[in-house]
């Protein structure tokens, strides 16, 4: 006799036997139910978008028109970018930025773009954050008082960085021939530009007889004084650096540490066929306390491996040519997009990315960091320090294959 029971089970365990065998059949390139992405879509009209669209900003975002059938589900979105953020004009240079405000994810770290002319001056300030900052065009002064009265100016040029701790008041001009543009980090992703501490506003609303008392001066030596700050003016291109420097600096009083670091012509951490890596935090930057960077290039084709990023969420920058990037999360959830120069990206703490060099010329972009030092995880590197035997078991891959994987996080492929 055979029960309804029997035929239950048995219909339920050939239903799971099928799903299976088709999950089997579907895995490599496509793990999820009902298969995704276009190589799934039989129906031609399936990847079709006969419906209103900007075709010039589609075609900038070839992943997200057709991601890959390994994504699946939704993360909060991680690109955003300079060259749509309204520019604050000025005479003497702009400023641009992204704030929380403006990109939801972007928690530790606020972005600014900003450019000055030959002489263009960010005026006298400070900030609640602390201020990074990586030079992507020509040069720029900077001077800067820490809180022991002892002061500090430097040229730098593209390439460069500084640092400046919060509330350490500062100064950035920009030098002939065509002044400077740079991004700047504030370690708060809240932070923002538009809301610093400007030396005018301070004087124009201290009464002016407390001014002649604070400076020893007459009263009459404020009779001029901006009544409206200044922010970003034009000024005449500074005189020499030595010249400035006698001016400023007391003899042999100087900070313990620079202020400004030459990222670009360091040594790189790691260098492979397939690229490099420089890093600046704390140990080779050592007033950088909060903010850790790595300036990463990859050459055409290549890979910026399977890691994560232990310690703080990455802010990328990306300087020049184009990129492929999939963020992945626990849930699963895995969304793929594309960056291009003046792009931002975030990916947050602990969760697993990998950027690829679509172009056919190099890929460099900043990854930034709220931390005081730079930390990541190779996939790589973990699967061949873990047991053999356990990774193959795991991963369905003899030994012999897992033996081949790079075991010396080699950061960009291939090696």
């Amino acid at each position: 006799m055979i029960s309804r029971r029997k035929v239950l089970t048995a219909g339920a365990a050939g239903a799971m036997a099928a799903a299976a065998k088709t999950g089997r059949a579907a895995s490599f390139g496509n793990p999820d139910e009902p298969p995704q992405g276009a190589i799934n879509a039989t129906n031609p009209a399936s990847t079709t978008d006969p419906g209103p669209q900007n075709q010039t900003l589609a075609s900038q975002f070839p992943a997200a028109q057709s991601p890959p059938a390994t994504d699946v589900g939704d993360l909060p979105q991680f690109w955003a970018s300079f060259n749509n953020a309204p520019k604050r004009i000025q005479n003497g240079g702009w400023a641009r930025q992204v704030t929380q405000a403006d990109f939801a994810i972007s928690e530790t770290i606020s972005g600014v773009n900003m450019r000055l002319t030959a002489g263009g001056i960010r005026e006298l300030h400070w900030h609640l954050a602390a201020e990074w900052a990586y030079v992507t065009y020509g040069s720029c002064r900077v001077t800067v008082l820490d809180d022991h009265g002892r002061a500090y100016v430097s040229d730098v040029k593209e390439g460069d960085l500084w640092y400046f701790p919060s509330g350490f008041p500062h100064s950035l001009q920009g030098l002939g021939p065509d002044g400077c543009e740079f991004v700047i980090c504030f370690d708060d992703g809240k932070a923002t530009e538009f809301n610093t501490t400007l030396v005018t506003d301070w004087l124009a609303h201290t009464p002016p007889e407390i001014l002649a008392e604070n400076f020893g001066v007459p009263v009459e030596a404020f009779s001029k004084i901006p009544l409206h700050n200044r922010y970003i003016f034009q000024g005449p291109t500074p005189a020499a650096l030595a010249t400035v420097k006698k001016a400023m600096e007391k003899p042999g009083d100087f900070p313990p540490y620079p202020f400004t670091y030459s990222l670009a012509s360091s040594a790189p951490v790691k260098k492979t066929k397939g690229g490099e890596v420089r890093v600046a935090d704390s140990h080779n930057f050592n007033v950088s306390k909060t903010i850790a960077v790595g300036l990463v290039t990859i050459r055409p084709g290549a890979l910026r491996e399977l890691h994560w990023h232990p310690n703080a969420d990455e802010w990328a920058y990306w300087i020049k040519g184009k990129a492929q990037v999939t963020a992945f999360e626990t849930g699963p959830n895995a969304v793929t997009l594309n960056f291009s120069p003046g792009d931002i990206g975030y990916v947050k703490r602990n969760n697993g990315h990998y950027v690829k060099n679509i172009g056919d010329t190099d890929l460099q972009y900043i990854e930034v960091f709220r931390s005081s030092y730079y930390a990541d995880i190779s996939l790589s590197d973990w699967l061949t320090h873990s047991p053999p035997e356990m990774v193959a078991e795991t991963l369905n891959i003899d030994q012999a294959t897992i033996a081949k994987f790079p075991n010396n996080r080699p950061l960009v492929m291939p090696e």
